[in-house]
């Protein structure tokens, strides 16, 4: 899940923005900075065109493994709500994964690589996004924009988790450093967070939006507001309140967390944009959460994130084959659980040592004062 991004990310950008760069095929120097040519080729086109094929019938039996229990779930809590709250809560667990797994098929959509067919890709977005609280056309730009910028530290904010330097947190005001220290604070990102990211940043609409991203988002809101109506209506309020609350807020914090060390561990990728590269930025500045594998199932494989950044058009269900089938791909950095959930001390990104540092590690190497 993306759990943050910049109004300016759904403000009107040059279509070069969002393109692809293409880059040489690896020789003694590809993918070590520097300014690469696009006039070739890239290197992982041919390489990852036999698993960006989506096929129908796993795509299918990915829909019956994630929108279709999560709903039935969602009726068995209702039942369960004359039994026992607790009992809720309990479904609610389960429940919250297969939502979480339902969002990376609608993740997929954005990218048109969940289904053969470009609108029939759309279409399933579009309603999905209704169960997510998401709009697909505004979601899909944002997300674009991640993709064309992620480890660039000039273009930092489209679609990604706000993060500054030790040099710029530095340069903050005491009121600068105290608002960005609670936005880092775990009890804000992984609580407030998935509700920020779910129910009211989607519903927001910006100066400057592109026509086709407003419109996405203003049918979308509305569509919302029928559809919690007509469920408020038809259950109650309260109960519709106690049943949504613990699924948005446990899928929403489990999606916060994995948007959040895809991109922000210790050694992770990060250049300013006259040497920056899109590939560098995949296979170094994304991460392979390496997740036991009841969690990779309920996470969609999107732990593979490096496979994903370097061609979002494979299919969640390909990402592991990818991974396994191509050496240039076992060298990456690898997190596991217990990495991923230490990553999160990480506040700041020092430029001089060129990895992300903890606020003690920060003080330390740059004598800054506590705010």
């Amino acid at each position: 899940m993306q759990p943050l991004r910049s109004p300016a990310s759904d403000r009107e950008q040059p279509m070069s923005d969002v393109a692809t760069p293409t880059f040489a095929a690896p020789g003694p120097q590809a993918g070590a900075g520097g300014p690469q040519t696009s006039t070739e080729r890239p290197f992982w086109r041919e390489m990852l065109a036999p698993y960006e094929q989506p096929r129908l019938g796993r795509s299918m039996l990915g829909l019956l493994t994630s929108v279709v229990p999560y709903l039935a779930l969602c009726v068995a809590m209702y039942f369960a709500l004359d039994v026992s709250y607790v009992l809720v809560l309990a479904i609610a667990l389960p429940a919250s994964g297969f939502l979480l797994r339902t969002f990376i098929i609608f993740h997929d959509c954005t990218h048109g690589s969940f289904l053969p067919f470009k609108r029939a890709n759309t279409w399933l977005g579009r309603v999905l996004g209704l169960l997510l609280f998401n709009p697909y056309g505004s979601w899909k730009h944002s997300h674009q924009m991640h993709h064309a910028s992620a480890g660039d530290l000039d273009r930092r904010g489209d679609g990604d988790l706000p993060t500054l330097t030790v040099g710029e947190y530095r340069a903050k005001g005491r009121w600068g450093r105290l608002g960005y220290r609670l936005f880092r604070n775990p009890i804000v990102m992984f609580g407030l967070g998935p509700f920020w990211s779910l129910v009211i940043q989607p519903r927001l609409v910006y100066p400057g939006m592109r026509p086709r991203v407003r419109n996405s988002t203003l049918l979308t809101n509305v569509a919302v507001v029928v559809m919690v109506t007509a469920l408020c209506l038809l259950i109650g309020w309260r109960e519709y309140l106690l049943l949504q609350l613990p699924t948005v807020a446990l899928a929403g914090a489990a999606g916060v967390w994995l948007f959040y060390v895809q991109h922000q561990f210790e050694d992770v990728y990060w250049e300013h944009s006259a040497v920056w590269s899109y590939a560098d930025a995949a296979l170094r500045g994304s991460s392979y959460l390496r997740l036991p594998k009841v969690l990779q199932f309920f996470t969609g494989n999107i732990g593979l994130h490096h496979v994903h950044h370097l061609s979002a058009r494979v299919p969640n269900y390909n990402l592991q084959r990818a991974h396994d089938d191509n050496a240039v791909f076992h060298s990456v950095p690898v997190l596991s659980l217990w990495d991923g959930l230490r990553a999160v001390r990480l506040k700041l990104y020092d430029e001089e040592r060129r990895r992300l540092v903890t606020w003690a590690q920060a003080r330390a190497g740059a004598g800054m004062a506590t705010p």
